[in-house]
């Protein structure tokens, strides 16, 4: 039992639990860059009413992610109780992904409640398939450090996935659609749905679980999220991803108003949001490398103390400088690649501290709940950035006034800064590391060895 609790994972498995974030980043990263240009100079809603589409939509996809997450944690099937997810609703996103990217000609308010319905069923089939693929991630070894390992090679490949999609989307757009984005939307989601959910059958093929509740273990989902509301580790994590969501949201929302109305260089932002990605993806890679000498806490902290310095440098850089704007992104996002591997590697640590604590599992409600932190910090964060465009007085396809420029140069720069500064305070709480959560480990192997029915 402690081996099969401790298990070193083999590349293959490890590879192919990492691509299925590949899949995912075709969704997430298509929505989190090009999502909110999409409804204001595709679609033609204005940006008040898209910034309150996304936040009321985001919000009530995120109170699905624990419903979703209490079905996972009672499913129980011989392929595992999060694996069958991942083939169950790939093809039904796919469709929804399309729809989402569609512009039927409705007037003002069709196409409102079109975004609206189109939005929400995405993210339902979304939090359907990645709420389970998340939480698998605990359940395939309780070992730190390899969880570290895993889900970094996991977030290299979202990362990837991100580059891909950042650099390429626009252009198939206009190839796909022939000079019509209309269709070109519409063909681009056709062709990422399709990938996407092959590619989730290959991690479901790929993968093991090896750990599961105590067998004898009886509860009810009110009860697993009492246990949540009483884990302070996991509290703590839950609002510092949601604002470093927030630094990620606006970051990588903001960049096509930033480029197409502030530097007047449309034509840079893909190079620009590539380059992004890809040093999110180093970020991620050197992770499990500065985890063997710092610990996770320190490691965070001091990297998004870094991004608060350069953020808002970045503020007062000339708009003609072009070298500099990409060598501060390039920084930045090095400094926040190792976030993602980190946050969640510390989530399957709660799901221990809580069975160590309570004597119950709820592996997937654990990370349903971390998915709905960053689903709210997603929606504050576009909501957010479209709010203040709007109040700035943006209008698109127009040049910008000064105060509507300011305001997208701050959403890409100063403002992710003043957020990471805050997720600062809040990690500094954070308390279950080093020898705690190793002597948390020793105890729950020793259990299961002495109790193996329990």
């Amino acid at each position: 039992m402690t081996v099969l609790r401790q298990a070193r994972l083999s590349w293959g498995e490890k590879l192919g639990y990492g691509f299925g974030d590949l899949g995912f980043n075709l969704y997430w990263t298509t929505i989190g860059s090009f999502l909110a240009a999409f409804y204001t100079d595709v679609f033609g809603i204005s940006a008040a009413a898209a910034g309150t589409m996304l936040f009321v939509t985001k919000i009530l996809d995120a109170l699905t992610d624990p419903v979703v997450g209490a079905a996972a944690d009672r499913t129980d099937t011989r392929f595992g109780k999060f694996r069958p997810f991942l083939i169950l609703a790939g093809i039904p996103m796919a469709a929804a992904g399309v729809l989402t990217f569609t512009t039927p000609d409705l007037g003002d308010t069709g196409k409102l409640l079109w975004a609206y319905a189109t939005y929400s069923i995405l993210m339902l089939l979304y939090t359907l398939l990645n709420t389970p693929y998340s939480a698998l991630s605990g359940v395939m070894t309780a070992s730190s450090q390899e969880r570290t390992t895993l889900i970094s090679v996991r977030f290299i490949f979202a990362f990837a996935g991100a580059t891909l999609v950042n650099w390429y989307t626009l252009p198939l757009v206009k190839w796909l659609g022939r000079g019509d984005d209309i269709r070109g939307w519409q063909a681009t989601l056709t062709l990422y749905g399709l990938v996407a959910a092959t590619i989730f059958a290959i991690t479901f093929l790929s993968t093991r679980e090896r750990i599961a509740p105590p067998p004898k273990q009886k509860t009810t989902p009110v009860e697993d999220i009492a246990d949540l509301l009483r884990n302070r580790p996991w509290l703590i994590l839950f609002a510092l991803s949601m604002i470093i969501m927030i630094t990620f949201t606006m970051r990588g929302g903001s960049a096509y108003y930033y480029f197409y109305y502030y530097i007047d260089r449309p034509e840079l932002l893909p190079t620009y949001l590539a380059c992004q990605t890809v040093a999110l993806a180093v970020g991620a890679l050197l992770t499990p490398v500065m985890t063997r000498y710092i610990e996770k806490t320190r490691l965070l902290t001091l990297l998004l103390i870094n991004v608060t310095i350069l953020s808002i440098a970045f503020f007062f850089v000339p708009k003609d400088m072009i070298w500099l704007i990409f060598t501060l992104n390039v920084l930045i996002s090095l400094s926040l690649g190792p976030k993602a591997p980190l946050t969640w590697s510390m989530y399957a640590d709660t799901a221990d501290y809580n069975e160590w604590k309570n004597g119950r599992r709820a592996t997937a409600m654990t990370f349903s709940a971390a998915t709905f932190s960053q689903k709210l910090g997603n929606s504050l964060g576009s909501a957010g950035m479209l709010w203040l465009l709007a109040l700035l007085g943006y209008v698109a396809h127009h040049a910008q006034s000064d105060a509507s420029q300011t305001g997208i140069a701050l959403l890409q720069t100063a403002i992710p800064g003043v957020f990471a500064l805050l997720a600062v305070f809040v990690i500094r709480s954070y308390r279950l590391t080093g020898a705690q959560l190793e002597r948390i480990q020793q105890e729950l192997e020793e259990r299961h060895a002495a109790h193996p029915d329990r």
